[in-house]
């Protein structure tokens, strides 16, 4: 498996709408076994977004994908710093179905 986890900065106050294109750009990315979209509980400008994939190929394949494409100059608008925090191997995931429909 591969993993990513990442810090994303907007402008100001575009937060939502910066995590409801991350919702919309991710429905149905083959390979995509988890990925999380939370805020930061400190900072109401950053997001953090952790992705499992079943391999980097997958990861790699899904910026091609048509939703994908169409959300990145949306987000280079609302984006102001992206950060990779981290490229991790993930082992065991006991799963997150609560926070789906927020």
């Amino acid at each position: 498996m591969y993993g990513l986890i990442a810090k994303l900065k907007t402008t100001p106050g575009k937060r939502g709408e910066m995590i409801g294109i991350l919702k919309e750009s991710a429905v149905d990315m083959p390979g995509c076994l988890s990925y999380v979209v939370a805020k930061d509980s400190a900072d109401e400008d950053t997001i953090w977004v952790t992705e499992v994939w079943d391999t980097q190929a997958s990861h790699d394949a899904s910026l091609s994908l048509p939703a994908v494409r169409s959300a990145i100059p949306q987000a280079k608008k609302l984006v102001t710093n992206f950060e990779k925090v981290a490229v991790t191997t993930p082992v065991w995931e006991a799963g997150l179905r609560s926070a789906h429909d927020e």
